[in-house]
């Protein structure tokens, strides 16, 4: 197990710096076919890919694109704690809606701060920055973790 969650982080990593060009057209919404549409998810759907890690139940055939199928899908697979590579659905203004999702790398402080790898994000627009970049977030703007690897 714990091999397939170092081998979906180590995939995300190597794509740390990837920039879409222009807006959200990217590798991974051509691949995933949605090229041109917001793809936080659909790159978590892309990494777990190159790890021949299928995510089912996402609405598509590749995985996921938005952020409410997958939790709503994943009811079951929802976490309190959250282990590498796990989902990490965030709600940004806490409307119980979720916003954006990353992948969950460690904890920096216990259920306060940790670490992620996400697409489609920078410094200036959480959900939609066009990056993938590693990030520090704050336990308060998580709606849910979700656990695919045991799927």
């Amino acid at each position: 197990m714990n091999e397939r969650r170092d081998r979906i982080i180590a995939i995300a990593e190597k794509e740390i710096g990837y920039a879409e060009k222009p807006v959200n057209l990217t590798k991974y919404g051509e691949w995933f076919g949605l090229d041109g549409k917001a793809w936080c998810g659909i790159f978590c759907s892309w990494v777990y890919d190159q790890a021949e890690l299928m995510i089912k139940g996402g609405g598509y055939s590749k995985g996921f694109a938005g952020c409410s199928t997958i939790v709503a899908n994943k009811k079951d697979k929802i976490t309190v704690d959250p282990q590498k590579a796990d989902l990490v659905i965030f709600d940004w203004n806490k409307d119980k809606a979720p916003d954006h999702v990353a992948l969950f790398v460690r904890w920096i402080e216990p259920f306060k701060t940790f670490e992620t790898i996400e697409g489609n994000t920078s410094v200036k627009n959480q959900s939609n920055g066009g990056q993938v970049m590693r990030r520090t977030r704050n336990i308060k703007d998580v709606h849910c973790f979700i656990d695919l690897i045991g799927q």
